[in-house]
């Protein structure tokens, strides 16, 4: 199994690859056969990365409230593009800006998360950890195919991470107690 940098790494290629199809198609069926996964596996992506991957880089990553912090905004940028988008016929003036918006956020997001959030859990994180983070990802994924039972609202990424630190024992123990016998 591929440890979960490399499979969000595989996504980020994909994506890259269904925006480029995306400028070389003008016919409407065309556009929205290309679309719609692409927009699908956008919302599963970004829910998958803050349900499993940004909880856990919060713990063992070196700047990561930072990178979060971001991370979690540009997804809420994609998500607002990909969802203007769905107001539009699909190829029209206003569907192509709302696509070129989540493409622009994306874009940007992918480039700070593979030199940032990655690089950083790459380096911080047990290779156990993130293949079983991995095999969380792929399950997700499949769960939520096509955006299936997803929340794609937007997250307000203070609160984020704030409930997410919050979540963690003051004293960095794992919250189980003592487990030395009581007399």
């Amino acid at each position: 199994m591929a440890d979960i940098t490399s499979l969000i790494l595989d996504d980020h290629d994909w994506f890259r690859r269904q925006f480029a199809r995306l400028d070389d198609l003008t016919d409407p069926a065309d556009l929205a056969e290309v679309w719609q996964p692409l927009a699908d596996l956008l919302d599963v992506h970004a829910r998958a990365e803050e349900e499993i991957f940004y909880p856990h880089l919060l713990r063992h990553g070196e700047d990561a409230e930072e990178e979060t912090l971001d991370a979690i905004g540009d997804h809420n940028d994609i998500r607002d593009g990909v969802h203007e988008a769905a107001l539009h016929p699909v190829g029209s003036t206003a569907w192509h800006a709302a696509v070129h918006k989540a493409r622009f956020a994306n874009s940007e997001h992918m480039a700070e998360e593979e030199d940032e959030g990655l690089s950083d859990f790459r380096r911080h994180a047990d290779p156990g950890l993130r293949e079983e983070l991995g095999r969380r990802f792929v399950e997700f994924k499949r769960q939520h195919e096509g955006a299936r039972d997803l929340d794609v609202s937007d997250l307000d990424p203070r609160e984020y991470v704030e409930q997410e630190l919050g979540d963690r024992p003051a004293d960095a123990s794992l919250g189980i107690g003592s487990l030395k016998e009581q007399d």
